[in-house]
């Protein structure tokens, strides 16, 4: 199935997914892509997709949407070695951040919640419903991480590999703009 669209005038990557009817993130299309991984269609970008899930498992019949973001460019900044804060219970698992108005959606700045996931390649920042969005470190082995709100622009994270926590400063986190492909129809 063929996905066109206008991206934000923003400087930046690409990530893109495929919702279903529910709001529920099915297939990540595109993870921090740049725009010459795209194809560059006469008036739109235009990528495919062929209908699956993140599984490579056939999705049904039905209605779906594409949506993504524009990732300017964040600052990330390595302070080194921490102890985490001192939370009175669970850090929180996501942090509401303001973006940047979509000029070309006519819209007021979108608010998202974002979250620190972690996998075996790393760290990375991704929406609540987990569309990764930037990549933070390459460091294996994480048991742990966690977010802070540090201004409107920047955000703080806590990793744990079980040997020793590391912090990083990731600023202009505002410098996102969301954008919308609509809606179509798998038969």
């Amino acid at each position: 199935m063929r996905i066109s669209f206008v991206p934000p005038p923003l400087e930046g990557t690409i990530s893109l997914g495929i919702y279903d009817e529910n709001g529920t993130l099915v297939r990540v299309l595109h993870q921090q892509a740049e725009l010459n991984e795209l194809t560059i269609g006469p008036d739109a970008l235009v990528t495919q997709w062929d209908g699956k899930n993140d599984d490579d498992e056939d999705l049904p019949a039905g209605k779906y949407r594409a949506n993504g973001y524009l990732v300017g460019h964040l600052r990330v900044e390595d302070i080194g070695e921490a102890t985490p804060p001192p939370v009175e219970s669970e850090p929180p698992a996501s942090v509401k951040v303001r973006l940047m108005p979509n000029p070309l959606a006519n819209d007021k700045r979108s608010i998202i919640d974002l979250v620190v996931g972690f996998d075996s390649d790393g760290s990375y920042l991704k929406t609540r419903d987990d569309l990764p969005l930037f990549m933070l470190s390459d460091t294996p082995n994480l048991i742990r991480a966690f977010i802070t709100k540090r201004s409107e622009k920047s955000v703080d994270v806590w990793q744990d590999n079980g040997a020793s926590v590391r912090q990083f400063r990731i600023s202009n986190v505002d410098k996102m703009m969301a954008f919308d492909c609509g809606e179509f129809e798998l038969k």
